[in-house]
């Protein structure tokens, strides 16, 4: 499901309410903004609401803690039915004094209606159009009676005009009730919404301190652009804890709140925001890929609109390992300068059943909340190779729930998010996942030739001080056929501390032998890697420009088999 605006979440609310929907559940660490929400839906539906707590007890929202919860309703009116009323009794019924008597008792209770059993058992006999906001009522959903007795309140509720809403950082809804439950989930702040988040905690702090003013209106852009993906809280704590340090407005603000939000999406341990400090350029070859790229900047901007494009979806780049895959990916987002987030795939699967969904709707909304931006999902097939029609017997259908969730948001999202995924070996990949319309293409990245293992040369000494004019590349270049560029990265690094060990600097000699003392990927894993290439060569785009010759074949650099030793007879 696509991320909604504020105002449509809003009025979905009040659909839902409107609807009869028996519960609502919005499982949100913002409980505060949920309850805000929920009676600004009641106000416009002219609908009453109120609250429950296992410390407080239920009471009218507004009222405080020690008001009965009937203030502005008539208790009769509110907990009888109409052919129950006292007032139908005769004014010598003897049964009229004991009425009024059960009035002031349940008032009293629901006074005292802390207890989640006893709080539902007075809601079954409401009366009243009216919302009912339960907070955690997650930690008492073990007990029977409250299952049952929730479930008898929403069968109650489903034929009039109530609505029990259920607040809570998380929540496991038993199969009693998945017939009466509808799922709400809070949009994060827009850009609007953050700016006013800043004047808001500005106004608020400037109360208590004298705070610098060094910041234009270009500078409280920044800052709201910097904390989008947060909740409305968390931005509120990052502003306000940027400031107190500060004691100003000041330009710095804006690179403290990026650095606390990074802090913030790692405790989430689902995404993580990662630097991008890479551009194409400290990439070697790949010249295809990186045109492909070049093509597509700038196309979520609002003129590309207007010129009829849509933002580009995402690739997958599949490859030998260590041939700059996920340097790749890294790279998109420093080359657009975008933000980008990375996908930690080993902590998206939990225990409970349904909870694995949900933490990978979060990661979309997220995403979605940091739009424009890069999503790096490293090693792709990890995540979905058991996705297959055997999934069911292997862990339930997780699999292929998660599958159908990341197909349906790749097909309909409509914030821009790339998706810059990275894959070691495609085949295991169901069919649906890579066909066009989810992602826009894959491209396959081989071993490097012989010019892209010069340039990869050339940037690795570069990045270690080293002039690269003072070493024969071309040399070197050659030595290192059949070499990744992780295994090349490796042996510069080797020559290097031979070289400080021996007190002597880095020579060309010295990478040949650093080049020598290694085996390469392409020697141990040759038939592997073979496989793969054939299956790249009619599937794949390929990476490189030196690999694709005008008949549309590939021209490949053959791999180094390794000796077969044979022992001689006699």
């Amino acid at each position: 499901m696509a991320a909604l605006s504020i105002a449509a979440a809003l009025q979905r609310l009040k659909t839902l309410i409107d609807s009869s929907t028996p519960i609502v559940v919005m499982e949100t660490v913002e409980e505060t903004r949920a309850v805000r929400m929920v009676r600004s839906a009641c106000s416009a539906l002219n609908l009453a609401a109120f609250e429950w707590s296992i410390a407080s007890g239920l009471m009218r929202c507004g009222s405080s803690v020690g008001e009965v919860v009937t203030g502005g309703f008539d208790a009769a009116e509110l907990w009888y039915p109409e052919h129950h009323h006292p007032d139908h009794l005769g004014a010598h019924d003897p049964g009229a004094h004991a009425g009024m008597d059960f009035i002031e008792q349940n008032a009293k209770a629901l006074y005292n209606s802390r207890e989640p059993a006893q709080m539902l058992a007075n809601l079954e006999g409401i009366t009243v159009e009216a919302v009912f906001i339960l907070k955690d009522l997650h930690r008492h959903m073990d007990d029977p009676v409250v299952i049952r007795r929730l479930r008898d309140v929403g069968q109650r509720f489903a034929a009039n005009r109530k609505t029990i809403v259920l607040t809570s950082p998380k929540i496991d809804i038993p199969a009693e009730l998945h017939g009466l439950v509808e799922f709400f989930e809070l949009p994060l702040p827009d850009r609007q919404r953050l700016r006013q988040i800043i004047d808001e905690t500005l106004v608020r702090i400037s109360k208590t301190r004298t705070l610098q003013r060094r910041l234009d209106a270009a500078g409280f852009d920044i800052i709201a652009e910097n904390l989008r993906g947060l909740t409305e809280e968390e931005a509120e704590r990052a502003i306000s804890q940027a400031l107190v340090a500060r004691y100003a407005v000041c330009p710095e603000i804006a690179t403290d709140v990026l650095e606390m939000k990074k802090s913030l999406l790692k405790r989430s341990e689902m995404v993580e925001f990662v630097e991008a400090s890479e551009n194409m350029a400290n990439v070697g070859g790949l010249e295809n890929l990186k045109r492909w790229l070049g093509q597509r900047r700038g196309a979520w901007e609002d003129s590309a609109r207007a010129f009829g494009l849509e933002p580009p979806h995402g690739v997958i780049v599949l490859g030998v390992q260590g041939c700059g895959k996920s340097l790749c990916a890294r790279a998109v987002a420093g080359e657009w300068k975008l933000p980008l987030v990375k996908f930690d795939t080993s902590a998206v699967y939990d225990k409970y059943i349904g909870e694995t969904e949900k933490r990978i709707r979060k990661v979309f909304q997220v995403a979605e909340g940091l739009a424009p931006c890069v999503l790096w999902i490293d090693e792709l097939e990890k995540v979905f190779a058991g996705s297959g029609p055997d999934s069911a017997s292997a862990d339930a259908g997780v699999s292929s729930r998660l599958l159908a969730s990341f197909l349906s948001w790749m097909q309909d999202r409509k914030a821009p998010v790339f998706v810059a995924a990275t894959c070691n070996n495609v085949t295991v990949l169901p069919p649906e996942l890579i066909r066009k319309g989810r992602f826009d293409e894959l491209f396959f990245v081989d071993l490097p030739d012989q010019a892209e293992r010069r340039q990869i040369f050339s940037i690795q000494l570069e990045k270690r001080k080293r002039n690269p004019a003072g070493f024969d590349l071309d040399q070197v270049a050659a030595a290192a056929r059949g070499h990744s560029g992780a295994e090349i990265d490796a042996a510069v690094q080797t020559a290097m501390y031979a070289a400080y060990s021996s007190k002597r600097d880095v020579t060309t000699q010295a990478l040949k032998d650093a080049l020598k003392a290694t085996v390469p990927l392409s020697t141990t894993r040759a038939e592997e890697i073979e496989a793969l290439r054939e299956w790249a060569t009619k599937r794949a785009v390929p990476a490189s420009a030196g690999e694709a010759a005008q008949d549309g074949t590939w021209s490949m650099e053959p791999l180094q088999r390794p000796l077969t030793l044979t022992t001689p007879r006699g």
